[in-house]
């Protein structure tokens, strides 16, 4: 009987400790269960590693001395037992405190403004919305900067809950990043902040915790499982069609993701109808294929067929026949018709819709989120850590008369000459790669050349398909993606080393310098090779007679001709590898290479981690997520954004690609946030910052280039100055006669002539795209006034094109404010009730002192306080 007693009382005990042990697998408090765990840092003890010891036990010691509460969990109780974990909890005292340093807004009063009207037709989104709960996670609320001697004014139910998770993370990781690490009385500078701790190895990650795991709701039911709706309404893919709950993505990721993906959806929604009219534009092209006259002379056996074409290199280019394009004229026509230029005015005017629409949205979203005041108050408290440690002069604030530190002007203009003749070497690297596969198409088209067989008859290397241009196109394209993506891996980092430097003061500033640097770099490295394409190729062959070569003769490296059907068809195979390879190999980082890293823990037995993990455990193997982890996002739409501006003439369905891609990347971002990524510090930002400035220098700059694609690298000018000024029927008959010049044979250099003299049949002479007078005239092998007029109707519709898009986007840039009139009213509305609630409450708070005084006060000095009170009332 004594062992069955004893049984059952070591079986309660199992039972017990077992539910005393297992809520704290997957918990986000202490072992009280009581007090949050606002942040946790990872550190291995080595064997040797006495100084990473002291440096802990230092800062530890003053994380403490700063009123955080902190316990660690032993390595025995960690699945590797090597990696210790240090949790740590902000008290009411200490919030409370940062909450007014940080000025951070809280609510004080229920809002009592309506949002909105009902829309008619709403129904018809039903199937687009999410659940009211998580679209609004939390109710709309007066707020007002915290103040730590009125907390009797804000709506304080609950001092544990009253400040979010994503507030408490970034009040704590504010004091870690400013905590020292050095003994007392050793003021040492350089020994401060957590980021320094991580870099020398202190500690292994500080990260905040996710609330729960994403597939499955917290158990603790004061958990808030924010995670595990992200991730259910928002992060699956087949949540595609639907609104992104943003409000959510702001409460538990802070303003600043949530403000990119306000971005992202809002881009991607506009893309639409940029897809929309590109695909009608292609459709158009289709359509019109049995209309287009000049693909039909080029095919016919009896006029292309008859048409002996100059060589297009020396030597190892043949005469060629001008029927042997027929598939590429007509391949050429899909993108090159009326309907491209109807397409590059509506891009031109769609630009500037997106642009001035983003602001309103902006806007609106700086109202809900408490943003409006934010930048001016915040400007001075973003300063980094870095900065008042290496900055080790100091000065006087004129404004606070307080001694800051500053970066002497002699220091700062060495390193910004350093920084700027880092950029410029990077750049000319990028320009000469570009010679470089210049200097490759050049070589390698003779090579290509070389291969044709029955060369009078067919131009093409594989079947009906691919010319020696095309091949040569694709291939260099090819290259210079490969050249384009290791010049980036290299950049980067240089990028990040330059701009760490140049010691910016505020974490704005450091962002906008990098912004800035790596987008000149990228505009470069990406599109480079687009421009010369677009504006050179083609440009500066002169004629048979008289080729340019690159370099000079003794280069034998002739200048590029335009394929057989235009250069338009060969910027859209360019346009069409880097932008599409770009994308393709963005989406493998960042989603095949996550699953298949997912696909291998779980074949390590990872697939249960809430088994085998606790909650820290979970969170410390997934990846970090960096401060710059959104600048890449935003560079990465940008660069999309200028292949889709740029030189959408000459590609109208780069915005259907686009569109197609950011309907995967809100996703893909999603899930590697909700999944993948460690949670990230809260941070505050009102906007989109430098990316707005560059956003706007490529929409300006993308009706130039548009103009210029239409005009010098488009055949519509003069096929329309043919049509109007020169044809005789009225049609586009002989265009294709009239557009090619004509020269002798016996006229072209040896060096210049094919090895097989027996290509060209025994005719006398051989045509090339020119407009140039024919051997035996006066001005023979000069520019005929066909030539001159082409150029004046070039140079007459790029102005009237740039001036109506410009004076278009003006007018709507005009037409249409920045902030909606609503939302001015509301913030009018909402200042207006601050200041009246904050007059009633000091007037009630000094009621209270006063009356307090009364009763302690004698009697004789009652008419005096009386007056006082009086006297105050009527200040206030």
């Amino acid at each position: 009987s004594h062992l069955s007693y004893a049984n059952v009382i070591l079986c309660l005990l199992f039972l017990l400790q077992t539910d005393k042990l297992q809520p704290n697998k997957d918990t986000v408090f202490f072992r009280d269960g009581v007090r949050r765990i606002d942040f946790v840092l990872s550190y291995v003890d080595e064997k040797d590693g006495e100084k990473k010891q002291e440096r802990r036990r230092e800062f530890e010691a003053n994380l403490e001395k700063a009123g955080l509460e902190l316990e660690t969990e032993d390595k025995t109780d960690s699945k590797d037992q090597k990696s210790y974990f240090l949790k740590i909890h902000a008290p009411w005292d200490v919030l409370a405190t940062y909450a007014d340093v940080l000025k951070i807004k809280v609510p004080f009063k229920v809002s009592d403004i309506p949002h909105g009207r009902d829309i008619p037709w709403e129904w018809l989104s039903h199937p687009f919305r999410l659940p009211e709960h998580v679209m609004h996670p939390q109710s709309d609320y007066f707020t007002y900067h915290f103040d730590k001697t009125k907390t009797d004014f804000y709506l304080i139910n609950d001092k544990e809950t009253f400040f979010p998770p994503s507030t408490r993370n970034r009040i704590v990781f504010y004091i870690l990043a400013r905590c020292p690490y050095y003994k007392e009385g050793r003021k040492e500078k350089d020994k401060t902040g957590i980021k320094r701790l991580l870099s020398n190895g202190t500690y292994t990650a500080a990260f905040p915790l996710h609330d729960c795991r994403y597939w499955k709701r917290a158990r603790n039911a004061e958990c808030e499982s924010e995670r595990y709706n992200l991730y259910k309404h928002w992060a699956r893919f087949l949540c595609f069609y639907k609104e992104q709950p943003l409000n959510l993505i702001r409460k538990y990721y802070g303003e600043k993701i949530g403000i990119y993906f306000a971005w992202l959806g809002f881009y991607t929604e506009m893309l639409f109808f940029a897809a929309v009219m590109g695909l009608i534009c292609f459709v158009y092209g289709v359509l019109s294929y049995d209309d287009n006259i000049s693909s039909k002379e080029i095919c016919d056996a009896e006029i292309g067929g008859s048409i002996l074409m100059c060589p297009l290199c020396d030597k190892k280019c043949t005469f060629w026949t001008l029927n042997s394009t027929c598939l590429s004229s007509w391949q050429s026509h899909l993108f090159d018709n009326e309907g491209t230029v109807f397409f590059a005015i509506f891009m031109g005017i769609w630009v500037t819709l997106f642009l001035e629409l983003w602001k309103r949205r902006q806007a609106r979203l700086e109202y809900e989120w408490d943003l409006v005041d934010f930048e001016e108050e915040q400007q001075q408290l973003q300063i980094r850590p870095e900065f008042e440690i290496k900055c080790t002069n100091r000065r006087l604030n004129k404004i606070t008369q307080e001694m800051e530190p500053y970066l002497p002007i002699t220091t700062k203009c060495a390193r910004y000459c350093l920084s700027a003749a880092t950029v410029i070497f990077w750049i000319s690297l990028i320009i000469a790669c570009i010679i470089g596969v210049i200097a490759y198409r050049l070589a390698v088209y003779a090579s290509f050349a070389s291969v044709i067989k029955d060369p009078v008859r067919k131009i093409q290397l594989v079947g009906r398909f691919i010319t020696p241009q095309l091949a040569t196109s694709v291939t260099a394209s090819c290259i210079n993606f490969v050249t384009i993506m290791v010049l980036n891996f290299f950049y980067e980092r240089v990028a990040i080393w330059i701009t760490d430097m140049e010691i910016p003061k505020t974490h704005l500033e450091y962002e906008n310098r990098l912004t800035t640097k790596m987008f000149m770099f990228q505009f470069v490295n990406y599109y480079s090779s687009c421009f010369y394409v677009a504006f050179f190729k083609g440009k500066f062959v002169n004629y048979p007679g008289d080729y340019s070569y690159m370099f000079g003769k003794w280069t034998n490296l002739r200048n590029e001709e335009c394929d057989p059907g235009g250069c338009l068809i060969e910027l859209s195979t360019q346009l069409v590898i880097i932008m599409a390879g770009k994308q393709l190999w963005g989406n493998i980082q960042e989603a095949l290479l996550p699953l298949m890293r997912n696909w291998w823990s779980s074949r390590r037995g990872r697939h249960h981690p809430e088994n085998h993990y606790s909650r820290w455990e979970q969170d410390h193997v997934l990846q970090n997520f960096s401060q710059l982890g959104l600048f890449y996002e935003y560079l990465e739409m940008v660069i999309q954004f200028g292949f889709i501006t740029l030189f959408v003439a000459s590609f109208p369905l780069a915005p259907l690609l686009a569109l197609f891609n950011n309907i995967l990347e809100i996703r893909v971002d999603a899930w590697k946030f909700t999944t993948q990524f460690r949670r990230p510090v809260a941070a505050k930002a009102r906007s989109i910052g430098a990316w707005q400035e560059i956003l706007n220098a490529v929409a300006i700059l993308s009706v130039v280039t548009n103009a210029f694609i239409m005009a010098f690298t488009s055949d519509m000018i003069p096929r329309m100055v043919y049509l109007y000024a020169y044809s005789k029927e009225g049609s586009m008959k002989g265009y294709v006669n009239n557009s090619l010049s004509v020269f002798h044979i016996s006229q072209i250099d040896k060096p210049n002539l094919p090895d097989d003299d027996d290509s060209f049949d025994n005719s006398t002479t051989c045509r090339y795209r020119d407009y140039r007078y024919p051997p035996g005239h006066d001005k023979e092998y000069t520019h005929t006034m066909q030539f001159w007029h082409i150029l004046a109707a070039k140079m007459a519709f790029i102005i009237i094109m740039e001036h109506v898009v410009f004076v278009v986007k003006f007018f709507v840039a005009w037409m249409i404010p920045d902030i909606p009139s609503d939302v001015k009213a509301r913030v009018k509305r909402e200042r207006y009730l601050i200041q009246e609630y904050l007059h009633n409450y000091e007037v009630e708070r000094l009621k209270l002192q006063l009356s307090a005084s009364f009763i302690t006060e004698p009697v004789s000095e009652i008419s005096s306080m009386t007056d006082k009170h009086e006297v105050l009332s009527e200040c206030l």
